[in-house]
């Protein structure tokens, strides 16, 4: 059985973490298994999206240009992942659907035009058309990280990325926040929604939090593999 998971959630709170967690977890019980990663490292627009001025980033257009990197591999994500053979779990590190959310934020934050939303929201509804064509292109559950805003903040500051912590970002990060649990809970339409609360949780530092995390994922996966499996019957 091909099954698919998206790690949903705010920067900073642990979608890699989790990710790495599950695969181990799945791989250790036998089951394949692969993580399909977010591009940070080897993305050469997300630094100046956070260190240039906010008269540099208009003027060059920096959010608009992100947005469409960070759609184009996201869409080559997805391609990938539902191109592998069964039996296997695939697991996303972000959705292709958060990525609209980001855009819209970035868009109420006037870093994006009216006209640029216009023809990124077109991009996107030619590329979910094209993902019509495979056998599944929606995710069978996405793992959303929730927590608070000083925890966000707390965990962003820990794992050091420079271009990150920049203290004029704050705003930033609290404008995406603030609307992320109802864009998730009442908007996104696409999977199966599994709550991790990441105020009281760490899966690097805490094994019992791993297990407890794995364990609640494999529990929702059953109840909807067996939903669907009941519905293909």
């Amino acid at each position: 059985m091909f099954v698919s998971i998206v790690i949903g959630g705010m920067i900073g709170l642990g979608k890699t973490s989790v990710a790495d967690t599950l695969n181990a977890h799945f791989k250790n019980k036998g089951i394949e298994s692969k993580v399909f990663y977010e591009v940070v490292d080897d993305n050469p627009i997300l630094p100046l999206y956070y260190e240039l001025t906010p008269e540099e980033l208009d003027a060059r257009r920096i959010p608009f240009l992100l947005q469409l990197f960070f759609l184009n591999k996201r869409f080559k994500t997805v391609k990938e992942c539902m191109n592998w053979c069964e039996p296997v779990y695939t697991i996303q590190d972000r959705s292709i659907y958060e990525d609209w959310y980001f855009a819209y934020v970035n868009k109420n934050l006037g870093r994006i035009s009216d006209l640029e939303f216009n023809i990124y929201e077109d991009l996107v509804d030619n590329m979910m058309e094209e993902l019509n064509e495979l056998p599944k292109k929606a995710p069978d559950l996405m793992v959303y990280l929730k927590g608070s805003f000083d925890t966000v903040i707390d965990r962003i500051m820990a794992r050091g990325r420079s271009f990150e912590i920049n203290p004029e970002l704050k705003e930033y990060y609290f404008e995406v926040w603030k609307g992320y649990d109802e864009w998730v809970m009442n908007q996104y339409a696409a999977s199966e929604v599994l709550v991790i609360d990441m105020d009281n949780t760490d899966v690097v530092k805490n094994n019992a939090d791993a297990i407890m995390v794995c364990n609640a994922v494999e529990e929702k996966l059953n109840k909807i593999l067996k939903i669907e499996k009941a519905q293909i019957g």
